[in-house]
C-alpha cells in the first residue's frame, strides 16, 4: 500500500466517492490508486476550470464534497476562478494538487511554483503533505474542514508521498464538528427587532436557509411580524417553485436594488452578507440599504442556519402560523410566445415548460436577468447560480449537478460569452452521457459589459471598444462546437423553433444543446 492508496481509502471512508480530475505526471500514482478503487467515480475534465466548477455543482446538490485532482501549481491556477465561485457559495470541496517529489523541488524544474500562495486566496484550508504517513491525516483534516466551515480546501500531494509505502491499516471516518448553534441572546435580539420594525424589517438569507423547510419557517416569521424576506444577490442553491416560498433576490442593477430595499429599516442576516453593489459606480452608494438601516447578524455561514430560523420562529410564537409568500399554481393556461426569438421569450418558454424536480444552473448573465422571477410558479425545482462573479461556471456546474443527481433533468441557462471560458465541459457531458439541456443565449456580444460601460458613465464608444465587447467577426457557431464535442445540438431563431427543440430535449435522455439566436 502506498500514500495514494491511503488517500483514496480516506476519501471513500468519509463518503467522498467522486473525483473530478485533470491529472499530469506528478499524479500518476494517484491515478493508479483510483484505478484500484472501483467505488470511486472518476470524471475527466479537459480544463481545470471544468474540474472545479463541476465539483462545485456536485457538492451543491449532493451536500457533500467531491475531490478534484489537479496538476501542480499551473494546473491549479487554471482552476482558481471556479474555486473562487465555490468559496463564495460556501461549497465543500477537497482539491488534491500534485507536486514534484519533495527532493526534486530544489532543482526548480519548469512546473515548480508556490502552490500554497496560489491556493490560499481561494481556500480556507491549505495543507502540504509531508510524508506518505501524513497522507491520511491531511485528507481527513481537509474533509472535516470542508464541512465544519463549508468551503474550499486544498491539499498538496508531493509525488514521493503518493508513491511512498505506508503500513496497511484500517482507515476510520473522520469526525466532523456539528454546526454551531446560534446563541439564544442573538435569537432574542432578532425577535425584538422584528417585532419593533414589522413591515420595515426583512430577513436576508443564504446558504442552507434557502432550502424548502427553513424558507417555509422564515415565511411563518414574516407572516407573524409583517417583515419581508430576501435571498442575497448570489446564492449556491435555492429550492423553489409551486408550493414553496417565492423568495425574491436582491437585484443586480444598483438602481433596482436601491428601490427594492429603500424601505428596509432593519435587516436580519441569516448566513448572508449586507447587500452591496457588485461594483462601484460613480455617484452611487456601495451599500444597498440606507445608512440608517439597522443590521443584525442572527447567524453566520457555518452556523446551524435552519436551527437559527427555527429558534427565531419559536421565540416569536410563529411555528404554527401559515407561511407568507408561498407560490401558488397558475390560474391561467400557459400560452407560449411566438415570433422572432429574443432572450425574454426564451426565458418564458423555459419557465413555462420546466420539468418537476429539475435543476436549473443559471449563468445567463444579462440575457436571463428576469428568468428567476418568471419561474416562481414553475413546478418544484432547484436553482443554482453563479456566486462569485467569475464567469465560466455554468457548463461545468451542470456537469456536477448531473453527476450528483442522475435521475433529475438539468437545465443550463448559459450566456454565450461566458460559456466559451469552459466550453470543454460539453465534452465531459457527452462522455458521461449526462442528462443536461444547455440553452445558449447567442447574442454574440458581452451584453452585460455594454450595460456596464453605460453604468460607469461611458455612453459613446468606438471601434476599439466594440472589438473588446462583441463576439462577432466571426460569429460563434455553438451547434458545430457542441457536435464537435459529441453533444447533439440545434439552432432556434424563432420562439416556435425554440419551444420545439426544448420540448424534444426534455423528452430524451442525455446531453443536448440549443443555440438560441437572440
Amino acid at each position: 500500500m502506498n500514500g495514494a492508496d491511503r488517500l483514496c481509502d480516506t476519501l471513500l471512508v468519509n463518503g467522498v466517492d467522486v473525483c473530478f480530475a485533470n491529472p499530469g505526471t506528478s499524479e500518476m500514482h494517484f491515478v493508479a490508486a483510483l484505478d484500484r478503487k472501483p467505488q470511486m467515480r472518476c470524471v475527466l475534465g479537459l480544463f481545470e476550470g471544468v474540474v472545479t466548477g463541476a465539483a462545485d455543482g456536485y457538492a451543491r446538490m449532493a451536500d457533500k464534497p467531491a475531490a478534484t485532482l489537479l496538476h501542480c501549481g499551473p494546473g491549479m491556477a487554471n482552476a482558481l476562478a471556479n474555486m473562487h465561485n465555490a468559496r463564495r457559495a460556501w461549497t465543500p470541496m477537497i482539491n488534491v494538487v500534485g507536486d514534484h517529489a519533495t527532493y526534486h523541488l530544489v532543482h526548480d524544474a519548469p512546473l515548480t511554483s508556490d502552490i500554497e500562495s496560489l491556493a490560499a486566496p481561494m481556500s480556507h484550508f491549505v495543507r502540504r503533505i509531508a510524508t506518505p504517513d501524513d497522507v491520511g491525516p491531511a485528507i481527513g483534516e481537509a474533509y472535516a474542514a470542508s464541512l465544519s466551515l463549508p468551503g474550499v480546501t486544498t491539499v498538496i500531494l508531493p509525488a514521493d508521498c503518493a508513491w511512498g509505502s505506508v503500513e496497511p491499516a484500517e482507515v476510520g471516518p473522520t469526525p466532523v464538528p456539528a454546526l454551531k448553534t446560534v446563541a439564544a441572546a442573538s435569537v432574542r435580539e432578532a425577535a425584538a427587532a422584528l417585532r419593533k420594525h414589522g413591515a420595515r424589517a426583512a430577513l436576508m438569507m443564504s446558504g442552507l436557509s434557502l432550502r424548502e423547510g427553513p424558507m417555509a419557517t422564515a415565511a411563518r416569521i414574516c407572516a407573524a411580524t409583517g417583515a419581508g424576506m430576501f435571498g442575497q444577490m448570489s446564492n449556491g442553491r435555492i429550492e423553489r417553485g409551486v408550493g414553496r416560498v417565492a423568495l425574491p433576490k436582491v437585484f443586480y442593477p444598483v438602481d433596482m436594488a436601491l428601490e427594492q430595499l429603500k424601505d428596509i429599516d432593519c435587516l436580519v442576516l441569516v448566513g448572508a452578507q449586507i447587500p452591496v453593489g457588485f461594483f462601484a459606480y460613480p455617484g452611487k452608494p456601495g451599500r444597498l440599504v440606507h445608512e440608517g438601516c439597522a443590521i443584525l447578524n442572527l447567524a453566520m455561514p457555518g452556523d446551524d442556519l435552519p436551527g437559527a430560523i427555527a429558534a427565531l420562529a419559536d421565540e416569536l410564537g410563529a411555528t404554527r402560523t401559515a407561511p407568507a409568500f408561498v407560490a401558488r399554481p397558475r390560474d391561467e393556461p400557459i400560452v407560449l410566445p411566438t415570433g422572432p426569438l429574443d432572450a425574454d421569450k426564451a426565458c418564458a418558454i423555459v419557465a413555462a415548460l420546466l420539468p418537476e424536480n429539475s435543476i436549473v444552473c443559471d449563468e445567463s448573465v444579462s440575457s436571463g436577468r428576469m428568468f428567476y422571477q418568471q419561474c416562481h410558479r414553475a413546478p418544484p425545482h432547484d436553482y443554482l447560480q453563479l456566486t462569485g462573479g467569475a464567469i465560466g461556471e455554468g457548463i461545468p456546474l451542470c456537469v456536477g449537478a448531473a453527476v450528483a443527481c442522475p435521475d433529475r433533468k438539468v437545465i443550463g441557462m448559459q450566456a454565450d460569452g461566458s460559456g466559451m471560458y469552459t466550453v470543454q465541459g460539453l465534452w465531459t457531458q457527452a462522455r458521461e452521457n449526462l442528462d443536461i439541456v444547455t440553452v445558449i443565449f447567442a447574442n454574440r456580444t458581452y451584453a452585460i459589459l455594454h450595460g456596464e460601460m453605460r453604468a460607469v458613465g461611458v455612453n459613446d464608444f468606438g471601434r476599439n471598444a466594440r472589438l473588446m465587447l462583441n463576439l462577432d467577426e466571426p460569429a460563434l457557431d455553438w451547434v458545430m462546437m457542441a457536435k464537435g464535442m459529441g453533444v447533439e445540438a440545434g439552432r432556434a431563431t424563432t420562439a416556435e423553433e425554440f419551444a420545439r427543440l426544448f420540448k424534444a430535449a426534455l423528452g430524451r435522455k442525455g446531453p443536448f444543446l440549443i443555440e438560441a439566436v437572440i
